[in-house]
């Protein structure tokens, strides 16, 4: 999972209100300001999160938990054939070089050369995808906060618990093999990169699903779509600069990508099937908070606007822009069909049309924003031992 950039801050038209969709509302509000002390004083050991707003929890009514327990053989039958067993899986291993053999070092040397080739705002790139991978602990803490579907146990046989841990099981190889690559490259500073793995679990995320699988899923199937994106640009431009390992590495994690993304679009297809209504204003209740990027509190302890900085040059590069929002956005309306709902209540079909009418918007507001974009300034990123990389 990933990623990255946070588009551009636009007013979305008043949505319909959800009050008939959700439950009570229970509302916890930090009680931390923004420039308070408090937060300058933990900021520097445990980087807190950079925005402070209320949250709200437990926005599922009970019958439409009941909706997610009514899946359960639906979920067995056509969510869990999307995993692959374990001795099927690649592992980290498949692709580095072997520590027990005879040639480790030529092939550590082989991986040190290609990597001479490679410009520092590709790995400035390549990092905060595997930072962002590395953070995995975080990502399955969220997915068990979803009413009706978490993992009530750690180690529950329903069928959405078993998925989740065997999602997270394969998720956990990403940041396996990406942070041994990067490690054998010898090209970044990775005690600074794990100063920032560690700040980015420790500050956790809020991407607004409410505890709400509605809202996780639809969440989920865009951030998939997202990672398998930027995966696959980065195996591209990999393959630019020479290096045709790094260029597989890459492209095997976005195979994986794509397949986890096939299945929670296939979840969210279901609630289109069976409650549409609900689940279009849910639609447009995540795209109107606009989709937060899981490392949006990346912190490395210097840099308070890292990830700001990380999606600047993964927009200049092409890895992952706000056109991909737009074109992610235009995807999953059609794969879900969502123009075509009908029988939609008058709050669902304003969230219908909404959510269709999203994506061209986004894409001219973008135009009109590249058309005005001046050259970025090179500042200094710690992954690669303060050397300056252009936004």
């Amino acid at each position: 999972m990933s990623l990255k950039l946070n588009p551009f801050l636009f007013q979305s038209q008043h949505l319909p209100s959800m009050t008939t969709f959700r439950s009570p509302k229970f509302i916890m509000a930090s009680t931390l300001s923004s420039g308070s002390k408090s937060v300058e004083n933990l900021k520097k050991p445990f980087a807190p999160p950079k925005e402070v707003h209320v949250q709200v929890t437990h926005s599922l009514p009970p019958q439409k938990i009941e909706i997610f327990k009514s899946l359960e053989d639906w979920a067995l039958d056509n969510i869990l054939v999307h995993l692959k067993p374990v001795e099927k899986c690649w592992q980290p291993q498949d692709f580095l070089p072997d520590p027990s053999s005879d040639g480790f070092e030529e092939q550590v040397r082989e991986i040190r050369e290609r990597a001479k080739e490679i410009p520092d705002d590709y790995y400035v790139t390549l990092v905060g995808d595997m930072i962002t991978e590395e953070a995995l602990p975080t990502y399955q803490t969220m997915l068990n906060t979803l009413d009706g579907v978490r993992d009530e146990t750690g180690a529950s046989p329903t069928s959405w618990a078993v998925w989740t841990r065997a999602w997270t099981a394969e998720e956990n190889r990403h940041g396996d093999l990406l942070n041994k690559y990067l490690y054998l490259s010898g090209r970044v500073d990775m005690r600074q990169i794990e100063k920032t793995i560690q700040y980015l679990i420790g500050s956790g995320m809020d991407p607004g699903t409410e505890n709400n699988p509605y809202l996780g899923f639809i969440y989920t199937s865009f951030q998939e779509r997202a990672t398998f994106i930027s995966h696959g640009n980065t195996a591209r431009h990999a393959k630019d600069h020479g290096d045709l390992k790094l260029a597989q590495i890459c492209g095997i994690i976005a195979a994986d990508e794509k397949r986890h993304e096939t299945a929670y679009s296939k979840i969210v297809e279901k609630l289109f099937e069976i409650d549409p209504d609900g689940t279009v204003m849910c639609f447009a209740d995540m795209m109107k908070r606009k989709i937060s990027m899981p490392a949006h509190l990346m912190y490395d302890g210097r840099d308070d606007n890292l990830f700001e900085h990380f999606s600047a040059v993964a927009q200049r590069l092409g890895v992952y822009t706000a056109k991909d929002y737009a074109d992610i956005l235009e995807f999953l309306v059609g794969r879900w069909k969502v123009g075509d709902l009908t029988g939609l209540s008058g709050d669902g079909r304003k969230a219908q049309d909404f959510v269709c009418g999203l994506a061209p918007r986004i894409k001219k507001l973008e135009e009109r924003a590249q058309a005005r974009a001046k050259q970025g300034p090179r500042i200094p990123f710690s992954w690669v031992y303060d050397r300056e990389v252009q936004l």
